[in-house]
């Protein structure tokens, strides 16, 4: 068996609850979601969905028709139920699940996630998972995203690292949190084998050693990461838009327009469409307006997968906003 993209990394049920008194607090420059202390805050219905990043990029890949699998790790305390639903919603979405490790001694992930006015706060737990590839059969593509803090004591790296050796596979990192509180930097080798490095402005400052409020050139940045080894980097910079470089032009995009209800899942979205871009033949300034696309119809729906575009999809959204391109800077 073979497939068009594995993807690797956390699996969540998020449950997403609208807050509806709240306020925005600026503190050194950085904004800070505010609520009464002590208080019981009215807050909107909540919906609680399948999440996290791998999950993202899993399920808009196989509504894009790429054959897809995930590798992940679900709970299965005390028959706990998020183990079944998780598994399920994967199997719904026709992904392989036969690499998906099953822990009885921990419960799943659960994350929550604050929406107001538009912008998500979210609560993070990752479980300590001990990770470790499975033998996985080959692929065209994997996508290596967020993995809980313990990937540190495993090897993990260094079994991606020898699969992509081993079999030639492309490489679309974008990693999560703890990846970059680890040092990006310190796996050279993962980063020399990346076919396209993709994360937002505050991280692409962060892993280059720049203050997260600092104001860098972005040709600047786009350079810096693709000094670290990838073949194409693209930095997302919310309602800016995006930018790509692979050593020649810099290119901008500007973001697809939207009716903007909830950002969960955005830059998931994103890096999906991107990586679709790339496995059906397009070129970089393409497959930045497959990544548009996908977000722009993300951000229309609750949580992060609603609004991910089947193929056919992506052909009308890229076709009803023609007249948007990259263009160089």
């Amino acid at each position: 068996m073979s497939f068009d993209l594995i993807s690797i990394g956390d699996t969540v049920v998020d449950t997403f609850i609208p807050l509806e008194d709240a306020k925005v607090l600026s503190d050194d420059g950085q904004r800070m979601l505010a609520m009464r202390y002590g208080d019981k805050i009215p807050v909107g219905p909540s919906t609680s969905l399948v999440a996290g990043n791998a999950a993202n990029n899993a399920v808009g890949g196989a509504r894009l028709n790429l054959k897809t699998a995930i590798y992940t790790h679900v709970g299965d305390k005390d028959d706990e139920e998020y183990d079944q639903r998780i598994v399920l919603k994967f199997k719904q979405e026709k992904i392989e699940t036969k690499y998906i490790t099953h822990d009885k001694n921990l419960p799943s992930n659960h994350h929550i996630v604050l929406n107001f006015k538009g912008e998500r706060t979210i609560l993070i737990y990752h479980q300590p998972w001990q990770y470790s590839l499975p033998d996985f059969d080959s692929a065209k593509r994997v996508y290596f995203t967020s993995l809980g803090p313990t990937f540190t004591k495993s090897n993990i790296v260094g079994e991606l690292i020898n699969y992509l050796e081993r079999t030639g596979a492309k490489l679309h990192y974008n990693p999560g949190t703890f990846q970059i509180k680890a040092v990006v930097k310190k796996y050279p080798r993962l980063l020399f084998l990346t076919e396209v490095f993709i994360v937002n402005a505050e991280e692409a400052k962060i892993i280059l050693g720049f203050d997260e409020s600092a104001k860098i050139d972005i040709k600047k940045l786009l350079k810096g990461l693709l000094g670290l080894g990838p073949k194409r980097v693209v930095i997302t910079d919310g309602g800016e838009g995006s930018y790509g470089y692979e050593g020649e032009q810099y290119y901008h995009l500007e973001v697809f327009p939207a009716k903007l209800l909830e950002m969960t899942g955005a830059g998931d979205a994103y890096a999906t469409g991107v990586l679709a871009g790339f496995f059906y033949g397009k070129d970089l300034v393409e497959a930045m307006r497959w990544g548009a696309a996908n977000g722009a119809s993300v951000v229309e729906q609750i949580g992060p997968q609603a609004g991910l575009l089947t193929y056919e999809g992506m052909q009308e959204k890229l076709k009803e906003n023609s007249q948007i391109v990259a263009k160089e800077i």
